[in-house]
């Protein structure tokens, strides 16, 4: 009898030390980002990273970023919704109905939008996912019915003003409860909110480390140490700075807190859960995500149960932030939403795409907007810039695949 000698195994420590490589697909998206802002910065004089303006794309951009959220997991999931523009604009009526005629307290207003929300998304993932209907065309009817229910309770005219407690979460800011903290040149900030941003630093630092580290355990590859490094330093200089500008204006958007936890809650859902990686499994390989035993019917469901919500969170920071609810409110938020997500990373056939690179595209597309209404640019430019952006991340998409498959 014959025996083979065992190879030794590679310590999880020397499979760190690999050569460095960048994966263009996913680090594309965040470098594109980092050139926009530097080439708007130039031909702005300095106005897009002013205090005031950061604050402004934050608080005006809002609600499509809510609905990118709701928007990616669609996508990732196969399929797209049309309706959310018109979802917004119906749940927005329904809560000004409850807050402002019927004078219901904010809270119990808010609680039965979001639920008007649920039951709209139930509706369309009912037809999608239990009928077989394509969600082209199930949204597509949604996108044309809720908006004729807009314009049948709200007519002509909007409804407010809305409670100060709506108003201050779309508009309004952190108080500040220590004072200020004086920055040298940049002059004072807000402590609260800097002491709120070292604190995400250093949970990011945390998490970063403890995946650095199962990974190893598990004997996977990962960056090299001073690249991780680096990367954590990159990521902590940018979120500093992000909190330090806003905290010198009027201190943190309420709704950007609000962002911050969506985006945490979503990315632990869509990375770390059972439902997420179903998600994922039904968008890259329906075939084999059902003969894996995924429950198709109801992923797909409570998909559209989700986007509904969202649009209805939406709907709310809206309204509030134009202080009345409008039978034309919505108009091609869709759009924005879904180009938001392609932009950031999602795939046309689906399975692929992240919560933050959803974010991401979605702050892109608030950068163009901003940067070339501070230029002067006309309106017709900023949609043509725009659409060029959406096809070029769609053919970068395809182009990278095409490259990784050769």
């Amino acid at each position: 009898m014959t025996t083979t000698e065992a190879r030794p195994a590679v310590p999880p420590v020397e499979r760190s030390k690999r050569r460095i490589s960048i994966n263009p697909r996913q680090s594309g998206i965040y470098v594109a980002f980092a050139l926009i802002v530097v080439l708007f910065e130039v031909l702005t004089g300095g106005a897009l990273l002013e205090p005031q303006n950061i604050s402004n794309i934050i608080v005006q951009n809002s609600y499509v970023l809510i609905l990118a959220i709701g928007m990616i997991l669609v996508i990732i999931s196969g399929h797209i919704d049309l309706s959310a523009g018109s979802v917004v604009a119906m749940t927005g009526a329904v809560s000004a109905v409850l807050m402002v005629n019927s004078h219901v307290p904010w809270f119990v207003a808010v609680l039965i939008t979001l639920v008007v929300g649920a039951a709209i998304g139930a509706w369309q993932g009912y037809w999608v996912a239990y009928f077989g209907i394509p969600a082209f065309i199930v949204t597509l009817a949604g996108m044309l019915a809720f908006r004729a229910l807009t314009l049948s309770v709200l007519g002509n005219q909007g409804i407010g003003p809305f409670p100060d407690a709506i108003r201050t979460l779309s508009n309004g800011f952190t108080d500040g409860y220590l004072g200020n903290i004086a920055l040298g040149p940049l002059g004072g900030a807000d402590l609260v909110s800097v002491l709120a941003g070292v604190a995400a630093v250093a949970g990011i630092v945390f998490t970063q480390w403890r995946k650095r580290a199962g990974r190893l355990g598990y004997g996977q590859e990962v960056d090299p140490f001073p690249v991780f490094v680096l990367k954590i330093a990159g990521i902590a200089v940018l979120v500093l700075a992000l909190v330090v500008q806003l905290a010198r204006f009027k201190n943190l958007p309420w709704v950007l807190i609000l962002l911050a936890v969506l985006v945490l809650g979503y990315s632990l859902v869509a990375g770390k859960s059972v439902f997420g990686r179903h998600i994922y499994a039904v968008g890259g390989n329906l075939q084999a995500a059902t003969l894996s035993g995924v429950k198709v019917k109801q992923v797909t469901f409570w998909i559209f149960v989700n986007m509904g919500v969202l649009a209805a969170l939406a709907g709310i920071i809206f309204a509030g932030r134009l202080n009345q609810a409008g039978p034309t409110a919505g108009v091609n938020f869709e759009l924005d939403a879904i180009a938001a997500a392609f932009i950031g990373g999602a795939a046309v056939q689906g399975g692929v795409g992240k919560v933050v690179g959803a974010i991401t595209g979605g702050l892109i597309m608030a950068v163009i907007n901003n940067g070339m209404s501070l230029i002067g640019a006309p309106s017709e430019r900023v949609m043509l810039v725009k659409g060029v952006v959406l096809l070029a991340a769609v053919a970068y998409d395809i182009w990278t695949k095409r490259r990784a498959a050769s």
